[in-house]
């Protein structure tokens, strides 16, 4: 049986992370992971968007040096790639945003711990001196964002991240068939793929117990289990919610402050007009509203709305360091990955983390210098062009 360090050292791309990662999880898990809404249009086209843009690199030029430094939302990082929020990592590896946000620091960038994480705020910022982000909503009790608010404050963290586009949830329908539901309803194929991955199984068993910690103060006693944390954190998110509340929340913050979920120029330009310091292209994974377009379809027209005014990141289908780059000449200031990194928890917790994102920052490198490009700063659209 291949060792972690093993199966990491036969990992040279994340689809080979993937790979390994797809025998690691029993179905419903992995369903939960890579599935997306309605037909999972937006979830392939984030992905295969990317190649229908072509790089175009010069040459006769001196790329001896390469530097894949850069600033966001305040914070120096190493590349221009940083890890997105993504919800219960303690399903993919028993360390869970722990190891993410320690591999994340190793690796000099930037992670965004979600609502729905399986860590808390203050233990995250224990382990972890790197530049950090927290992922909130607009929710319906305006005590918890105060709460969150100021518990990231006293955590000093580096910004904050809105999600607006969860008014409700999107149709998951790999997670309806497997019974990956709130509570569960695992169907006897989902039981029996369980059975048929006990080295998940018992990481699962036992490891740390299940918790959502930002919100189980919340809710006491004996029949608040996790599927009661959940719920009420679902019935939380307020499809009654305007730009006007998020800026109250991004007053408040008085900070670096991302949203995230943009995919229009017009709602890139609102949230530039009520105090965002960055817009963050996404459409959740794919995993929301089926039939909108690739993040990287929406960015360059994104990037001219907000102009200087503000930041642009883009989320969504990324998996090679050619991606990155492509977003780049488009106007990016920086990208977010979610499962490529998840692949890699999954695969060897921390270590796994840090190979996703070594994997990344050596074709980003390479990639710079065969493109002809000493530095990140020097990426322009005369780069890159619609196949």
């Amino acid at each position: 049986m291949l060792g972690k360090q093993s199966k990491l050292n036969r990992c040279v791309n994340i689809d080979d992370l993937r790979q390994h990662a797809r025998h690691v999880l029993p179905a419903p898990i992995l369903g939960y992971l890579e599935g997306g809404a309605d037909d999972e249009y937006s979830l392939n086209r984030n992905t295969s968007a990317y190649s229908d843009y072509e790089l175009i690199p010069r040459y006769l030029l001196d790329v001896s040096d390469i530097d894949t430094n850069t600033t966001v939302l305040g914070a120096d990082i190493d590349m221009p790639l940083m890890l997105s929020p993504t919800g219960m990592s303690r399903l993919f590896h028993p360390d869970a945003e722990i190891a993410v946000a320690q591999a994340a620091e190793n690796s000099g960038t930037m992670y965004c711990l979600s609502t729905v994480a399986t860590e808390s705020i203050e233990s995250v910022a224990a382990v972890s001196n790197g530049p950090k982000m927290f992922q909130v909503y607009v929710l319906r009790d305006p005590g918890l964002n105060r709460e969150f608010i100021q518990r990231c404050k006293a955590a000093n963290y580096t910004a904050l991240c809105l999600t607006v586009d969860v008014p409700t949830g999107g149709n998951r329908e790999r997670d309806l068939r497997t019974g990956m539901a709130i509570p569960p309803k695992f169907t006897l194929a989902s039981q029996l793929s369980l059975a048929m991955h006990p080295q998940w199984s018992l990481g699962q068993l036992l490891g740390p117990r299940f918790d959502l910690p930002n919100v189980s103060h919340l809710l006491s006693g004996e029949s608040a289990g996790l599927a009661e944390r959940l719920q009420f954190i679902f019935s939380q998110f307020d499809p009654t919610v305007t730009w006007h509340d998020a800026e109250q929340m991004i007053t408040e913050w008085d900070g670096p402050f991302a949203i995230k979920g943009i995919l229009s120029a017009e709602d890139a330009r609102q949230a530039v007009a009520i105090g965002a310091s960055a817009v963050i292209v996404s459409n959740h994974g794919g995993r929301q509203l089926d039939s909108v377009p690739a993040t990287v379809d929406c960015l360059s027209e994104i990037v001219d709305a907000v102009g200087d005014r503000a930041e642009v990141i883009v989320d969504g289908g990324i998996r090679r360091g050619t991606d990155v780059l492509k977003a780049l000449a488009l106007g990016a200031n920086a990208c977010m990955i979610g499962r490529p990194y998840v692949y890699g928890l999954t695969v060897a917790g921390q270590a796994g983390v840090e190979h996703a994102l070594n994997i990344f920052r050596t074709e980003i490198t390479r990639d710079l210098a065969l493109l002809g490009c000493r530095s990140v700063t020097d990426i322009d659209r005369s780069f890159v062009r619609r196949r």
